[in-house]
C-alpha cells in the first residue's frame, strides 16, 4: 500500500458510516461512539451542521474509492493575534490496516496547507493525554505542546 494513491477531499453524507466507524475504532471512541447501522440520527444531524458551516471542513482520505482516514478542520476567527484566523485540527483517524504508511503525515501536511490557504496564522490541535505515540507524531511534525487543555463534560439532555 502506497500513500501516493491516497486523495483528500471534502466528506459527503455517503461517507458518514465510514467516518463514524473510524472514530469509534480506538480506545477512546469505542466507549463513546456507536457505529452500528443504520447510524443514529445524531450523527446525521452533526454532519449536516458541519457541512453547512463555512468554517468547518470535514475531510476524508480515500484510497481506491475507500475511506481510509478522516479529520475535521475548524477555522476559528478571533480578536487575539491581531484578529487572526486559527486552524483547529480534530478527530484525526486512519483505518487500522493503513497506519504507518505515511497517510497520517500526508493528511496533516494537506490540512496545514488548507489552513495556510485560508489565511490562518496558527494551526492547533488537542490530543488526549493517554496517547504518547500521537504526541511524538505531532512533535515530529513541528507542533509544540505549548498549553494545558481542560474540558468540562456536560450531561446530555
Amino acid at each position: 500500500m502506497s500513500d501516493t494513491a491516497v486523495q483528500f477531499r471534502k466528506a459527503t453524507e455517503e461517507d458518514l458510516p465510514a467516518i463514524v466507524s473510524l472514530i469509534a475504532d480506538d480506545q477512546l471512541g469505542e466507549t463513546r461512539e456507536d457505529a452500528s447501522l443504520p447510524l443514529k440520527s445524531c450523527y446525521v444531524a452533526a454532519f449536516q451542521a458541519i457541512d453547512s458551516d463555512p468554517n468547518q471542513f470535514l475531510a476524508v482520505a480515500e484510497d481506491k474509492h475507500r475511506v481510509v482516514g478522516t479529520m475535521q478542520l475548524t477555522f476559528i476567527p478571533g480578536l487575539s493575534r491581531k484578529g487572526s484566523l486559527r486552524g483547529q485540527i480534530e478527530a484525526v483517524r486512519v483505518v487500522m490496516g493503513h497506519r504507518n504508511f505515511g497517510i497520517g503525515e500526508n493528511m496533516f501536511r494537506w490540512a496545514i496547507e488548507q489552513c495556510r490557504e485560508r489565511g490562518c496564522s496558527l494551526v492547533q490541535l488537542t490530543t488526549d493525554k493517554s496517547r504518547p505515540d500521537a504526541h511524538r507524531f505531532y512533535e515530529r511534525l513541528g507542533f509544540e505542546a505549548s498549553h494545558e487543555g481542560y474540558k468540562l463534560k456536560l450531561p446530555q439532555r
